[in-house]
């Protein structure tokens, strides 16, 4: 990720602090309107949206400072720590919802004032719905996960608005007060699975996960396109951690082949990967011909036939 990027990202990241607050005080300020416990469950998980905000400003400034003695590699995996925290607080949402709904549904009450109750959350929902769409484009094309996990989480938190409006619309209409607390129920399951996702997501990335197959096939394509003069390729690996993606292999060159020569092609190769995955961190170890190759090859053009 360039200096721009990190920028970009950073810069995201910190207008979420202050945009979430702003959600949760329309989420609440309807929740005090009416009373409905439903419109508190979604206000309850836009307070983890808040904290979810900090957290991810925090944990992209650390991830975006350069390697140094002691992480050679750099601190691009923190960003799946605020992930991994955001899922945890998703859940703990969750478990606040259903606290506050159990008691609810034993002495359901009708709503106060509905109607400007739910415009108000309709509106909170609405600018949910764009930065959600801001923050899930972002992530996706500078590789954050922080930035995708707040994202997909405020997505659902849209998805979770919505459903509170038409349950709510239906208590109202039908007059069945204990629509509200079952609907906050329901609410805080979905709030589960989505908090469940998070998580998983965030665990696959600590684990240094290969980059997806069409990914890896691009890199394949490079590597072939711009290995002429060895005579192939193999043990390709690959690895993501937060936007960076990490390609280690062995390149195999005929025995007496000069090593200014083989440089050469390793550094076409390596311009070649990075013009597809810019700023990919590439290890590439020479060896001569005749040593057994193992893993994932890759034949270069105009390599000799064996």
């Amino acid at each position: 990720m360039s200096l721009s990027d990190n920028r970009t990202v950073l810069r995201l990241a910190f207008w979420g602090i202050p945009l979430s607050l702003a959600v949760l005080g329309l989420k609440l300020l309807a929740w005090w309107l009416t009373g409905s416990v439903a419109l508190l469950s979604d206000g309850l998980e836009s307070t983890v949206n808040v904290i979810a905000a900090v957290i991810a400003y925090l944990m992209i400034g650390y991830a975006a400072k350069p390697a140094d003695a002691g992480h050679p590699f750099g601190h691009h995996k923190a960003e799946y720590f605020s992930a991994v925290i955001e899922g945890v607080l998703i859940v703990v949402a969750a478990l606040l919802i259903v606290w506050e709904a159990v008691p609810a549904m034993m002495a359901p009450v009708m709503l106060e004032a509905p109607a400007l109750g739910l415009a108000i959350n309709f509106a909170a929902g609405v600018v949910n719905a764009i930065w959600a769409y801001v923050l899930i484009s972002a992530g996706r094309k500078h590789r954050s996960p922080a930035l995708s996990a707040d994202g997909h989480h405020i997505l659902s938190d849209v998805v979770t608005s919505i459903g509170v409006l038409i349950g709510l619309g239906l208590a109202i209409a039908t007059g069945y007060a204990i629509l509200d607390p079952l609907l906050a129920v329901i609410v805080a399951c979905n709030i589960l699975f989505q908090g469940w996702m998070v998580i998983s997501r965030s665990i696959d990335g600590l684990m240094d996960r290969a980059v997806p197959a069409e990914e890896e096939e691009a890199i394949k394509q490079a590597i072939a396109a711009n290995g002429k003069g060895s005579l192939g390729v193999h043990d390709l690996k690959t690895r993501q951690a937060g936007p960076v993606i990490f390609v280690d292999f062995h390149m195999v060159v005929p025995e007496m082949m000069p090593v200014g020569e083989a440089h050469d092609i390793c550094d076409r190769i390596e311009d070649a990967i990075r013009a597809v995955h810019p700023g990919a961190k590439i290890a590439i170890h020479v060896e001569p011909e005749g040593e057994k190759a193992h893993g994932v090859r890759v034949k270069v053009s105009g390599a000799p036939r064996k």
